[in-house]
């Protein structure tokens, strides 16, 4: 399986932006980021001047939303892990990377608070950005797994919730995409989606098609069984 070849950022875009990120932190010394998350944000926006400003968008954001606060007693968390909506799995997926598993039969578009799945879906990418072992592999696997799919599934405010999160964000933290058990219904769903991805998001996007090539991402025994 040949894997998607993580760039190498530009050193002097680096350094400046590390020199911009001394200047912050004198004025607010708790900061999210690390190299790693300077490296990440270089990648997705090509200079340290673009990098920076999507930097204290996302700091900004943090803080208006609330991120640090959400934990699994939240209630707007808690009723969606009650509710088998999304999990973040013990294992970890071929390359290392942490495993977020999202059933798409236990959502109902109709019957959702947009709101607050947001809310609960940036507490699992937290949950899996935690379990980074960023010296190694910085980057996530998403698992959507669409075994008894219907139409009432398909939530594509949701979807473009999820990908503005993963675009402005947490850039460059998804590694690869899984979609399993997927059918002739959600075809015609897909070919609406990939129309808002990049080429970048869109080559990390992986149909699995037999449990023989979902082997070479991950193990199936990490799957739950009991969602």
């Amino acid at each position: 399986m040949s894997e998607i070849q993580i760039k190498p950022v530009n050193e002097s875009d680096l350094h400046e932006l590390k020199n911009r990120m001394k200047i912050i932190a004198d004025a607010d010394p708790k900061q999210y980021h690390n190299e790693f998350s300077l490296k990440r944000y270089l990648r997705a926006f090509k200079t340290a001047d673009d990098a920076f400003k999507a930097i204290l968008k996302t700091n900004k954001w943090r803080q208006e939303y609330g991120v640090e606060d959400l934990t699994a007693e939240t209630p707007v968390v808690k009723v969606n892990l009650e509710a088998n909506k999304a999990r973040v799995l013990r294992h970890r997926d071929m390359q290392g990377r942490p495993v977020v598993y999202i059933p798409a039969k236990n959502h109902n578009a109709s019957n959702r608070d947009i709101d607050a799945l947001t809310k609960f879906i940036v507490y699992c990418l937290e949950e899996a950005c935690k379990k980074c072992f960023e010296e190694v592999v910085d980057n996530l696997c998403i698992v959507f797994d669409l075994q008894d799919f219907g139409v009432t599934c398909m939530d594509y405010q949701l979807v473009k919730n999820l990908i503005w999160l993963l675009s402005r964000h947490y850039p460059e933290r998804l590694g690869v995409c899984l979609i399993i058990n997927s059918s002739t219904l959600f075809s015609s769903c897909w070919a609406v989606i990939k129309g808002w991805l990049d080429e970048n998001t869109k080559s990390k996007v992986i149909f699995v098609g037999s449990e023989e090539e979902l082997c070479k991402h991950l193990i199936p025994d990490i799957l739950p069984t009991d969602i």
